[in-house]
């Protein structure tokens, strides 16, 4: 998760412009795309940084991007730094789409491989078997011992 106002420091805009933004475009954001914070998460927050209500500070309660709503406000924003962010996003997922793609071919051929190996190793195992039986010694017809009654 990261907040509307990290977000917006990382996209170079207000976050008045990031928010303004948001708004216009809704149908964008789902909730797990991105969420307001609720009054006592953000006091939590407000207490884990130190930060002052008094003098300043937020009029709304912040709101916290996932990782598929901060590439979504990448896309709804103007300033260079998000259209760079789009771009290396796209990049990213192009050169994904790629290694998979190349994993399907490795292991379609492992496939094949394999299925040559089992081919082969049925027709060493014979080949074996074949080399054992001739090279055992032939079996020797012995004479029989002993007369043989005469027929009348």
């Amino acid at each position: 998760m990261i907040l509307d106002v990290d977000l917006a420091a990382l996209y170079g805009v207000t976050v008045k412009r990031l928010n303004e933004q948001v708004k216009r475009n809704t149908a964008r954001f789902p909730e797990d795309f991105m969420f307001r914070l609720t009054a006592e998460e953000a006091e939590f927050l407000r207490s884990q940084f130190a930060t002052s209500k008094s003098h300043g500070g937020r009029r709304h309660l912040p709101y916290a991007f996932t990782e598929h709503g901060a590439i979504m406000a990448a896309s709804v924003l103007n300033s260079r730094k998000a259209v760079q962010m789009s771009l290396f996003v796209v990049r990213a997922f192009v050169r994904l789409r790629e290694m998979i793609g190349t994993n399907r071919v490795l292991a379609t051929k492992m496939t094949e491989l394999e299925s040559r190996l089992d081919t082969h190793d049925t027709t060493i195992l014979h080949l074996i078997q074949e080399i054992n039986r001739l090279m055992r010694p032939p079996r020797r017809r012995r004479g029989q011992i002993g007369f043989l009654p005469e027929a009348s």
